[in-house]
């Protein structure tokens, strides 16, 4: 097993512009990735296994929830920190990241941010410690970058209504306790609702045969009938603005993530290149080597700029979605470009499960696609500068 030496890179001395809050916050989590998650992560992945374990510590650690009030079960804490939570998470792995990310901005975010105050005493602070996990139900199997075309659907039956559809891709979906699922009502009004693991016709089979995401827990919800009570409907939100809302707090904390991704793809190309030796010296002495890495490094502070002055924005909630939606696309492009130039930098080796980088350049092939792919995000930012709408 070897030895996680991962060292930050940070070319403009972002740290200088943290506080302290902010940086033990990133070290807490930073030295639970390398005492938890890399020594066990390979192994996982290779099998396509969930290590259930990390769900417990991910909520003593105080990575879900975390912007979530205290008295709520979450951690208080202000955006950088959980941008930066995200980040050293994803540096260990993107399903990992996920799971966090689902739990906080897809789970708690909604149940807090329009649930009724029963519905957060009651699900928050099992959510935020890890003792329940949840899921987010949005993707269909024929609606994916078009969510108004959802079919899932609700019908009132008196005390309760009768949930009826089917969710796909869905993240923590075999394990999940809880899920908030998004459903049409016989208005046509998009409802969201809160469906518990138990309920009958309510079922969450497993996405088998993926490349990518190995370690993370992908599925199904089937709801065939299933009687969810009315006081599991979110009352303060009607419309598709509830899960976009959503889907920005979770596309914020994907942008810092797979910075992450990026941060271990070069730390772990710079040691190789000065290691291995080829015509009598390390390959870090060549040119195309140099010209790998320092592009590398140079997308990866455009990126940590970029996401640090997006967390203020977020922190004084002057941050668009637009914004957001520029960082998510910008983080996976430049991810995924930095994983397949460390690749070539370790040649052979660096397809083997000794390293990191093919599994993180598989994972952000997930990753560039959930949550509004890249060409969907560039049409989002062409809608924003032009005023003209180009998905009709």
């Amino acid at each position: 097993m070897s030895k996680d030496l991962f060292q930050s890179p940070d070319y403009f001395l972002l740290d200088e512009l943290l506080s302290d809050e902010q940086k033990l916050v990133r070290d807490s989590v930073r030295s639970y990735v390398k005492k938890e998650i890399s020594p066990i992560i390979e192994d996982y992945a290779q099998r396509a296994e969930f290590p259930q374990q990390i769900v417990p510590q991910l909520g003593e650690l105080g990575c879900f929830g975390p912007t979530v009030p205290v008295e709520y079960g979450g951690g208080g804490l202000d955006y950088i920190s959980y941008g930066l939570m995200m980040q050293e998470l994803e540096r260990g792995d993107s399903g990992v990241r996920s799971t966090a990310s689902v739990q906080g901005s897809l789970v708690m975010f909604p149940i807090y941010a329009y649930g009724s105050e029963a519905q957060r005493k009651k699900y928050l602070p099992k959510l935020g410690s890890g003792e329940w996990l949840g899921c987010f139900g949005l993707t269909e199997p024929n609606h994916g970058s078009d969510p108004a075309g959802m079919l899932t659907n609700i019908k009132d039956a008196g005390d309760h209504v009768l949930l009826n559809g089917a969710k796909m891709w869905i993240s923590n979906a075999p394990f999940a306790q809880v899920a908030v699922v998004w459903a049409r009502d016989e208005a046509g009004e998009v409802r969201g609702l809160i469906v518990e693991r138990g309920m009958e016709g309510f079922s969450t089979p497993t996405t088998h045969g993926k490349w990518s995401l190995r370690a993370s827990a992908t599925g199904e919800l089937v709801f065939d009938n299933v009687k969810v009570p009315k006081e599991n409907i979110l009352p303060n939100v009607k419309g598709l603005k509830g899960p976009l809302s959503c889907l920005t707090k979770a596309r914020y904390g994907i942008a810092w993530g797979t910075v992450g991704a990026a941060m271990d793809c070069y730390d772990t190309a710079l040691r190789y290149a000065k290691e291995r030796i080829q015509f009598g010296k390390p390959i870090a002495g060549f040119q195309l080597q140099q010209k790998k890495l320092a592009e590398m490094i140079t997308e990866i502070t455009k990126a940590q700029l970029l996401n640090w002055r997006m967390g203020v924005l977020m922190n004084e909630n002057r941050v668009t979605p637009a914004q957001v939606s520029m960082a998510k696309r910008n983080g996976c492009a430049l991810a995924q470009q930095v994983a397949r130039d460390a690749r070539q930098v370790l040649g052979g080796m660096g397809i083997t499960g000794e390293y990191s980088i093919m599994r993180h350049m598989m994972n952000i092939e997930s990753v560039v696609t959930y949550e509004g792919t890249h060409d969907i995000h560039l049409l989002i930012t062409g809608m924003d500068i032009t005023g003209i709408n180009a998905f009709k």
